[in-house]
């Protein structure tokens, strides 16, 4: 079994670009919730910084990227189906300083 193929970020901007991409339900309920514009989402997946890689996902791999949208940080993951050209927007949410250190990239080691 060949090892999995992490997201490719190219792709994913070129894919944001044209458009080619959903939304999902559970994302759209943590924007109203958290007054956060759907351009800033796409923002932070096109421009942001790929912080953490999930390439198991199934059925496509996805990853977390972190960025600064209307004077805060944010994180947000998406998932590519290269095959289809098509990706999708997982969830968003403010980094927690309770999992994530100061620079909101690093997560905080357990204890």
């Amino acid at each position: 079994m060949s090892p999995a193929k992490s997201l490719d970020h190219d792709k994913l901007r070129a894919i944001l670009s044209a458009g080619r991409f959903e939304w999902r339900k559970h994302v759209l309920q943590r924007l109203t919730q958290r007054g956060i514009r759907q351009a800033s989402v796409v923002e932070v997946l096109s421009r942001g910084e790929r912080i953490e890689d999930y390439p198991d996902d199934r059925p496509y791999p996805s990853a977390l990227f972190f960025g600064w949208a209307e004077g805060k940080p944010l994180h947000a993951v998406a998932a590519l189906d290269e095959t289809n050209e098509w990706a999708y927007v997982i969830t968003v949410y403010d980094p927690d300083p309770e999992h994530f250190e100061a620079d909101y990239k690093t997560r905080r080691k357990r204890t």
